[in-house]
């Protein structure tokens, strides 16, 4: 989580939304994200769809289901949808590291 943190003020530094995500998979984080919704001017660019991307390139795969996403505030709905198809094994939040659970369509 607290990678996830450093990349919230990456992405207050680069003048965007305060958020940021990590994906990990066997305690390594293999994905990270910073919110660039506003300076990439992609409404998708959220940090934990960054995050997701980042963890697909680099282990060559779309199946994350042996990971976990960590998030520095709880995945809105299209954040949680694309963990759902990515198939994140389980979701956490905030500095509290709270458990969300396994992602869900809503």
């Amino acid at each position: 989580m607290e990678r996830a943190f450093e990349m919230r003020r990456l992405a207050i530094e680069r003048g965007d939304q305060p958020y940021g995500a990590v994906v990990v998979l066997a305690g390594r984080i293999v994905g990270e994200g910073v919110s660039a919704v506003v300076t990439e001017k992609d409404p998708t660019a959220h940090a934990e769809m960054q995050a997701i991307r980042d963890a697909a390139r680099r282990l060559g795969t779309q199946d994350l289901s042996r990971c976990e996403l960590y998030g520095t505030s709880r995945a809105c709905t299209m954040c949680e949808a694309g963990a759902y198809w990515a198939g994140i094994a389980r979701m956490y939040h905030g500095e509290a590291v709270t458990d969300a659970g396994a992602p869900r369509l809503r």
